[in-house]
């Protein structure tokens, strides 16, 4: 079993869900980048600007005095920003991303224009409605149809801009305007997102839903369950904060797959 590419998460951010304030200072996020990089993180994944349901929207002037200075910190390393404004995304390739993870999918004026002069790799990633209503009344007729053929859209829209195929990735959104049925859905039949013929990134760790199926004291078990079944569905990548846990758990999947 190929076994996927672990991005690890670090946010720099006062309010995001999960470990929001905890590495808001350059030199905290730094020293966190680096100890995701030695649990087992392929990439780093950095997001100055939290996306979890109900957030407010950050300045751009904020959002880069956040993140520029944890990216140079981290330069050597592979780095991911997550955000879906241009000008960041530009600068953060230019301090040393190589990956734009967007999670409206390259729809900001000038995004796709932009992710094609950069030339580097995109993650265009399904939210029904943004950060601040997604979760008021999400509802779809069929949302793995419908998420697919919304994503095989911004696909063929980035690729029309100049975007290089072999640089899309494609993450269906678990959390993003869905309820817990839709994300079981999604997950259940990633094979129809693999099916568009892009890699597959799957980032559900830590995320409200895991709790609204079995309560608990955290949502490690879930987040560790949902990068196995991903793993073993064929995600080229998993997005997860436990990164040491995570590779843990691919390494003994990994291992039971090949044990003859």
């Amino acid at each position: 079993m190929r076994s996927p590419r672990i991005m690890g998460v670090v946010n720099v951010t006062p309010d995001s869900f999960s470990d929001g304030g905890r590495f808001s200072d350059p030199a905290a996020a730094i020293a966190h980048g680096r100890a995701l990089a030695e649990a087992g993180a392929d990439i780093l994944d950095i997001g100055g600007e939290s996306t979890r349901p109900g957030a407010e929207a950050v300045s751009e002037a904020e959002e880069l005095a956040r993140v520029i200075p944890v990216i140079e910190g981290l330069a050597g390393l592979t780095l991911s920003i997550d955000t879906y404004k241009p000008a960041v995304a530009r600068a953060a390739v230019k301090a040393g991303a190589s990956i734009w993870n967007d999670i409206t999918a390259l729809a900001a004026p000038g995004a796709p224009e932009t992710a094609a002069e950069l030339g580097c790799t995109v993650v265009l990633m399904h939210m029904q409605g943004e950060p601040r209503t997604m979760q008021a009344a999400p509802h779809y007729d069929d949302v793995v149809a419908e998420v697919a053929a919304w994503l095989a859209a911004r696909a063929e829209a980035a690729m029309a801009a100049g975007v290089s195929r072999e640089k899309i990735w494609l993450d269906p959104g678990v959390g993003f305007g869905k309820t817990p049925a839709h994300n079981l859905a999604l997950i259940r039949h990633l094979d129809r997102i693999i099916d568009l013929g892009f890699p597959v990134l799957l980032g559900l760790s830590r995320k409200r839903f895991i709790e609204s199926l079995h309560p608990g004291p955290d949502r490690l078990g879930g987040s560790l369950a949902g990068a196995l079944i991903g793993a073993a569905k064929g995600a080229d990548v998993v997005r997860v904060h436990d990164v040491a846990q995570t590779a843990q758990a691919l390494s003994l999947l990994r291992a039971v797959e090949e044990t003859p």
